[in-house]
C-alpha cells in the first residue's frame, strides 16, 4: 500500500488564480475541473470556478485546490486548507477514515462518488479537516 499527502488549498472564486501562480513558481503541469465540467452547477456564476485543481510538478512540488461554494461557509482563517490523503484503494481510505473518525465531525460520508470508488471529509477532534479518497484517473 502507498498513501499520500497533499496540501489542499480552499478558495472563494480565486483557486484557478492561485494554481497558476503556484504553477509559475514551482513548474509543473496544471489540472482543473470546474464545476460546469462536473455537471455540478448549483449557483450558475459560480459554474467556471474550479471544483478541482492541482499542480504536479517533477520536482515532487503537489499542492491541490478548489473554490468553495457559495452555499458553504468559508472563513480564510477558519477553513484555508484540508489535509488530502488518497490511498490506492476503497478499502485502504476507508481504514484510516475509521480511525480519524474518533471524535470527528463528518462533513461529508465516506462513499462513492462521481470521481472516485471513495470519498469523505472530516474534522479531526483537533480542528483538522481532511479529505480521504481513492487515486483515480481523470479523463476530460
Amino acid at each position: 500500500m502507498s498513501v499520500t499527502t497533499t496540501t489542499h488549498l480552499n478558495f472563494r472564486g480565486d483557486a484557478l488564480a492561485a494554481l497558476e501562480f503556484y504553477r509559475s513558481a514551482f513548474g509543473g503541469d496544471l489540472a482543473v475541473v470546474t464545476y460546469a465540467d462536473a455537471g455540478n452547477v448549483q449557483v450558475e456564476s459560480e459554474a467556471d470556478q474550479v471544483m478541482w485543481g492541482q499542480v504536479v510538478a517533477g520536482n515532487g512540488f503537489h499542492v491541490m485546490a478548489y473554490d468553495v461554494p457559495s452555499r458553504l461557509g468559508y472563513d480564510q482563517g477558519e477553513n484555508s486548507f484540508f489535509v488530502s490523503v488518497r490511498g490506492e484503494s476503497a478499502e485502504e481510505v476507508t481504514g484510516y477514515w475509521e480511525k480519524l473518525s474518533d471524535g470527528a465531525t463528518v462533513v461529508v460520508p465516506m462513499g462513492p462518488a462521481a470521481w472516485a470508488p471513495a470519498y469523505g471529509m472530516l474534522r479531526d477532534r483537533f480542528g483538522v479537516v481532511w479529505v480521504l479518497d481513492v487515486v483515480n484517473e481523470y479523463n476530460a
